[in-house]
């Protein structure tokens, strides 16, 4: 990022209706506001100004202007908005005479937020959790990725403070050696207080990842028989045409998915080819991804036609919702076996409703937040949870006679919590010690 650089991005898109936003952000931000909108817009006001080419002083729009003085901005820098009218000629007209100005330039993609997040105005986990709000297709995911920019960020900075507080006790300890009870008295407090903490760490990581299956979506894969009903199923879930259905064996070779918004709940549905013994290579490949979906789902629907059908020992029974299919054929002489869980008919609709609600409360089981503990968001944050958990654990259990060595296992279990919000920083460690110790050296 060039320093002195004032950037410029369209912020909702151009159209024949609407408003079109036009964020301008630097160290020119005023210049540009005096140049196309004056007289100029105190700091935090809304006005109605008419826009005008910088060079030439030709009409652009007439649009709301909002300007915002940094460091109390968005990105922590000047920011001045253009709110005009959408219209694609509008917005061209604009963006070029931006383009005029020097100093100015486009904006990459996420440079907002980077600037945000390089001035202090956001952390790590509130740019992921940004990202994930506007990627955000169902209630739950958007629920998630406003619970992620505050709780998760509010959960690690405490958790790290705690950190520090064990660091500065087994620091005091190292410090103190020579007088062998207050070093240990310290040592047993940093002990005493990293405990609770692990055990908080550890609860915190046994949430069933619900948080990274609410941002990929709740998988659910349908196996079976050729001709099970399975492509079917997958048309009338999706109220569309998605897979070919056919009365030859074999006719989906791949996995085909659709993305269902279920209460609220992202779910990925995905078709599979039938379970038989084949010979043909690519039927085979098709049935060997067939188990490779239903091992990753999170619920496998084994549908069978007549409920006789056994599903493979592969499947994991915990997962596994056994489905009765073509319910509307009358099929007097043909046993039907009891054991299915549900019994549908694509056909005449009969059941859909009853395997929605199953699916739907599998979901909500399996995705549904805790009150007092919000979920893992990203697999990035769990991974570094399991290393501060690992260190927490060699700090609890290793020698008390290797004070340096524990005085490690902290630093690097506060490390990893800082990795996690991008606040690293030894000297949080040297102003808890200097404060509560007074160690003058």
């Amino acid at each position: 990022m060039a320093v002195g650089t004032t950037i410029f991005a369209l912020s909702s898109g151009p159209g024949k209706a609407g408003v079109a936003v036009i964020r301008v952000s630097g160290p020119v931000a005023r210049s540009v506001m005096a140049a196309m909108a004056a007289p100029e817009v105190a700091d935090r006001r809304v006005a109605f100004r008419r826009i005008v080419h910088p060079q030439t002083g030709a009409l652009l729009d007439r649009a709301v202007v909002v300007f915002f003085a940094g460091p109390k901005s968005e990105t922590g820098e000047d920011v001045v908005e253009f709110q005009g009218h959408g219209g694609r000629a509008v917005v061209r007209a604009i963006l070029d005479a931006l383009a005029t100005i020097p100093g100015c330039r486009m904006a990459e993609p996420g440079e907002f937020a980077r600037r945000a997040f390089h001035n202090g105005k956001l952390n790590l986990v509130e740019v992921e959790s940004l990202a994930d709000l506007v990627d955000a297709e169902t209630d739950a995911q958007r629920r998630l990725a406003l619970a992620s920019g505050g709780q998760l960020t509010a959960l690690y900075d405490e958790w790290r403070t705690r950190l520090i507080e064990v660091a500065a006790l087994t620091e005091a300890a190292i410090d103190f050696s020579d007088e062998g009870d207050v070093s240990a008295a310290s040592f047993e407090a940093a002990r005493r207080a990293a405990a609770p903490l692990a055990d908080d760490v550890a609860r915190h990581l046994d949430d069933g990842h619900r948080g990274e299956i609410l941002r990929d979506g709740f998988r659910v894969a349908l196996l079976g028989a050729p001709n099970a009903g399975k492509s079917s199923l997958l048309n009338a879930l999706a109220r569309r045409d998605a897979a070919i259905v056919s009365e030859d064996a074999g006719t989906t070779r791949d996995v085909i998915e659709v993305r269902l918004d279920l209460d609220g709940y992202p779910v990925i549905v995905s078709d599979t080819a039938g379970i038989r013994e084949a010979d043909g290579r690519i039927e085979q490949e098709g049935i060997r991804r067939s188990l490779s979906a239903a091992r990753d789902a999170n619920l496998t629907l084994w549908l069978s036609e007549l409920g006789l059908d056994s599903p493979p020992k592969e499947i994991s029974r915990e997962t596994l919702l056994a489905v009765r299919t073509k319910t509307d054929l009358d099929l007097p002489n043909q046993a039907v076996a009891p054991g299915s869980d549900l019994a549908i008919s694509t056909k005449s609709g009969a059941g859909l409703g009853e395997l929605v609600s199953a699916i739907t409360r599998r979901a909500a089981d399996a995705l549904s937040q805790s009150a007092d503990m919000p979920a893992v968001a990203r697999a990035r944050h769990r991974a570094l949870l399991e290393q501060a958990r690992a260190s927490l654990g060699d700090f609890l259990t290793g020698s008390a006679d290797e004070l340096e060595l524990r005085a490690e296992d902290v630093r690097r279990a506060a490390h990893a919590l800082g990795r996690i919000t991008g606040r690293v920083d030894v000297e949080d460690v040297l102003d808890q010690i200097f404060s509560r110790f007074c160690i003058g050296k």
